[in-house]
């Protein structure tokens, strides 16, 4: 289920500060297996952003972008030594670090975690909605579905895309608006990579959400309550055994 396109990145710069013009370059290894006929290496170069000339694997040569990009690309087309160089990087450089990658990294998956909450429903005919987060998974590629009663929703469904985190991670969100039937089950049902059989999770609705958070808040509330008074209790006791008592004449 991992992703079928895939680009392992490394950026070189070399900046021109007398005018403080950027010129830099970038190779690509794109590619959707470790087989070297499915890889594709590309190096490109750029100047203040914009991409002047490329050199891709697949055509074997330098394509130009710019007026100058093609006189360079010309430049190098005609350099044998040069150009059959670039054509060794494919095995050189892509197919060593690709393969490092599945070992270490694209064969890993970590399992979701998955959260059912209620919340309030927009303006139309349905009186509740659910929201399913899944959250902490890799790889990205997941299918988040709705069950009632055993049987898949395919209406009034909504869902996000697959969202970084920012920490290898991803989360995607989502929504099922419904029309609550007396002794109906409700569920959130997750399939990924790292799991070995659907994911799925039944969501209670005997309390609302809104019930259980205040109810809570209410337990944390008394529980420091307790606490609170069992240290001055306490301090209380402490005090009171080292006072000196002096009678009265």
């Amino acid at each position: 289920m991992a992703s079928p396109f895939l680009c392992l990145c490394l950026l070189f710069i070399t900046v021109y500060t007398a005018d403080g013009f950027l010129v830099y370059g970038v190779d690509r290894c794109v590619f959707n297996s470790t087989e070297l006929k499915d890889i594709e290496f590309i190096r490109s170069y750029f100047y203040n952003q914009l991409e002047i000339n490329r050199f891709s694997s697949s055509l074997g040569k330098f394509v130009g972008y710019t007026e100058y990009g093609m006189k360079q690309a010309d430049y190098w087309n005609n350099d044998k030594a040069y150009l059959a160089g670039m054509r060794g990087e494919k095995e050189r450089y892509c197919l060593h670090n690709i393969g490092n990658w599945y070992r270490n990294i694209l064969s890993k998956s970590v399992k979701p975690t998955v959260r059912l909450y209620s919340t309030a429903p927009s303006a139309g005919r349905h009186a509740a909605m659910l929201l399913c987060r899944v959250y902490d998974f890799y790889p990205k590629t997941i299918k988040v579905s709705w069950l009632r009663d055993g049987q898949e929703v395919t209406s009034d469904v909504t869902s996000t895309e697959e969202m970084e985190d920012g920490d290898w991670y991803y989360q995607i969100q989502s929504h099922l608006e419904y029309t609550p039937r007396s002794g109906e089950k409700i569920s959130c049902k997750v399939e990924h990579a790292s799991l070995q059989e659907p994911l799925i999770t039944d969501w209670d609705p005997s309390m609302p959400e809104s019930e259980r958070k205040k109810i809570a808040i209410g337990a944390s509330g008394l529980i420091l309550g307790l606490i609170l008074s069992l240290a001055g209790f306490i301090y209380y006791k402490t005090k009171a055994r080292g006072r000196i008592l002096v009678p009265n004449h």
